[in-house]
């Protein structure tokens, strides 16, 4: 079982880039698929990137070539660098982490893009 924490959510001006972190208490980090999920005010949860323990990712076709995930093993801690930021990724940003029988999210953390 593992606990998610997000953190590098805030306000940026279009154009801009936040980098946000998800720290991952538990164990077997390794084991788990790494996503980053983000939700809008009156939208559905959807999928912004994946990242596999054999550091396959996968992309939203609307944030190819601005997001990129990554991970860092040893401190247990996935990332979200998001450059040329525009207004339609305000959203509230979640993490989680998943394998088969096992779903677990962050509180989420929010990001607001506006000038």
């Amino acid at each position: 079982q593992v606990q998610l924490v997000e953190s590098g959510g805030g306000l940026v001006q279009p154009g801009g880039s936040l980098r946000l972190s998800c720290a991952v208490s538990g164990s077997a980090f390794s084991t788990y698929r790494m996503g980053w999920y983000r939700q809008a005010p009156g939208k559905q949860r959807e999928l912004v990137a994946l990242i596999t323990s054999g550091y396959t990712t996968n992309y939203a076709d609307s944030v190819k070539g601005r997001f990129t995930i990554s991970s860092d093993n040893a401190k247990n801690t996935v990332y979200l660098q998001m450059n040329s930021l525009k207004p339609e990724d305000t959203a509230v940003y979640y993490c989680n982490a998943w394998r088969p029988n096992y779903d677990c999210w962050g509180q989420g953390t929010q990001v607001t893009v506006s000038s």
